[in-house]
């Protein structure tokens, strides 16, 4: 039972920090990488698609990528929703290919993307606590109906907190690794 719960909590923690990963790959840190658009959504024939699913993404250079839709009639679409997306980016079309140039960050850009981050760790590290306090919750609840001892709760209780720790240590390595990607030239 304490077992099961302890792997519950790992793979929600995990989901978690995942989360947190996958939401950084949005950010545009001024080096061009195709995850930066594959969350953009494009009206395909009256359903909305990730553009992924409807053109082929690549890193043309360091700062531009370009996007090669499948077909010919959805290359309007598709820069539409790249120059209405989030992302401030304008994109240039030559024929079927679509270029998108990716401009250089300001300091002042910069600093803001590493406190949107450092926002953005804090929120994974409260989904990893709030699962420890589940856990926590689900052991005292075991212990009261005298399911387990009170020995077997409190090396559970150190087990869900070195879980806890260990996940927000990487969430705070993935944290400051992508800050300092941010704030290099």
């Amino acid at each position: 039972m304490i077992a099961d719960l302890k792997k519950d909590a790992e793979q929600r923690m995990a989901k978690a920090a995942a989360a947190f990963s996958q939401g950084l790959k949005k950010l545009r840190t001024g080096r061009a990488h195709t995850s930066l658009l594959e969350h953009i959504q494009v009206d395909y024939y009256g359903s909305h698609v990730p553009l992924s699913q409807t053109a082929n993404i690549a890193v043309e250079d360091a700062r531009t990528l370009s996007v090669t839709p499948w077909e010919q009639k959805m290359v309007t679409v598709v820069e539409k929703a790249i120059m209405n997306s989030d992302l401030g980016l304008t994109p240039v079309t030559a024929g079927t290919v679509i270029r998108v140039p990716l401009p250089p960050l300001t300091e002042e850009r910069r600093r803001d993307l590493a406190k949107h981050i450092k926002h953005e760790a804090e929120q994974g590290k409260v989904a990893v606590r709030a699962v420890r306090r589940d856990v926590l919750a689900d052991l005292k609840e075991l212990l009261k109906e005298k399911e387990i001892t009170e020995d077997e709760e409190r090396k559970a209780q150190q087990a869900i907190q070195e879980l806890t720790d260990r996940f927000v240590a990487q969430i705070d390595q993935v944290s400051e690794e992508k800050q300092k990607e941010i704030m290099q030239i």
